[in-house]
């Protein structure tokens, strides 16, 4: 073909191509669902993630299918925005699924478990690991379909009154954690306190609570924490890589044509992505700007792991031998994690240890 034909063909190909969207656009109904968030608007990382999903829907159908979001306690509380999606109340959700976890402790499996995968690992995890299939199996039984949107990262320990030196620093310490996190601390002495985001810091400046953690340095700084207490702590070994789920109700999922389930897919999976980059690029600075304000960094002890990491296995044995469900999830995604750690020993482990090892 000559050229001049050629870019004749390739400019009325991409015309063809530019035309075709707003009509397939139009043979497609008119949607409007709610997105209720587990997290107040201020955390614009962690709640912003649903706003990017839902604009990231909106834009791919030309504004037909359009998501209102909500932060918590605009419709429903925090804890209860499952509940929502259960019920029929709203259509979808955006939540760490540690807020499920009084409704069967295999929900964690979808978010974070102490000693459990990182981001990545995760991500692996779910996509291509087999944990997509086997969580969703589950889930049809709270009629919701589940959809990875979001990782915080591994987390920090949280934000102390007074140093913990040993395990018997942690007897009596009442700490805002919640999910299986609450159950190791309270096996090695703490007192768990179950508070939604937005109630942390009250009750921390009230002394209603010792010790508190969320998530990391950009977002902890917004919650203000460390105004109150100066120490933090890390790892946050019960969130290595806390997934963020979106939860869309079984009978809304169902009704939607294809073209908008695929869509929807698609945002989930950006947003994912995006809430990771979002984290790890904001975390920095925020974290330099705590310590320059007089946070106190601090390392959890070796025996403060140790303790942590035993409680955690006598409780995931106690699931697997009375929680079907549980040991369904629970025997692949151990097995996946042990697999990953020995693969990130020898590759990112190695590097990792180095490049923080060296001087820049």
């Amino acid at each position: 073909m000559k050229r001049r034909g050629f870019l004749k063909a390739a400019a009325t190909g991409g015309a063809a191509t530019t035309l075709a969207a707003p009509a397939i656009a139009q043979t497609q109904p008119s949607i409007r669902w709610r997105l209720v968030s587990a997290y107040p608007k201020s955390l614009d990382t962690i709640y912003g993630a649903s706003e990017s999903f839902a604009k990231r829907v909106g834009a791919a159908t030309g504004g037909k299918f359009e998501i209102r979001t909500f932060a918590a306690g605009e419709i429903v509380p925090a804890f209860q925005v499952a509940d929502a999606v259960q019920q029929g109340t709203v259509e979808c959700a955006h939540a760490g699924a540690l807020l499920l976890f009084g409704k069967d402790p295999t929900f964690a499996l979808d978010a974070a478990i102490p000693f459990g995968m990182n981001s990545r690992q995760m991500t692996a995890w779910m996509y291509e690991g087999g944990g997509m299939q086997l969580l969703r199996e589950f889930y049809r039984d709270f009629g919701i379909v589940n959809f990875p949107c979001g990782n915080t990262g591994a987390q920090m320990a949280g934000w102390f009154r007074k140093e913990i030196k040993s395990p018997d620093d942690i007897k009596g310490l009442k700490f805002r954690i919640g999910g299986f996190g609450g159950m190791v601390l309270e096996r090695i002495g703490g007192v768990p306190q179950n508070i939604p985001p937005g109630d942390i810091y009250p009750a921390l400046e009230k002394g209603t609570i010792d010790a508190a953690e969320f998530v990391g340095p950009y977002d902890d700084e917004k919650l203000g924490l460390h105004k109150i207490a100066k120490y933090y702590y890390y790892p946050g070994f019960w969130e290595g890589g806390s997934q963020i789920s979106l939860y869309v109700g079984a009978k809304a999922w169902e009704s939607l044509p294809k073209e908008y389930q695929a869509i929807l897919e698609a945002a989930a999976a950006e947003a994912h992505v995006e809430m990771q980059a979002k984290y790890d690029a904001r975390n920095p600075a925020a974290l330099k700007r705590l310590v320059a304000g007089g946070a106190q960094l601090r390392a959890f002890p070796r025996p403060v792991l140790d303790a942590a990491w035993k409680a955690s296995n006598e409780v995931y044995a106690e699931l697997s031998a009375k929680n079907p469900k549980w040991k369904k999830v629970y025997e692949p995604y151990v097995k996946f994690r042990d697999e990953q750690i020995l693969w990130f020993r020898f590759a990112e482990g190695s590097f990792d240890s180095f490049m923080a090892s060296v001087k820049r």
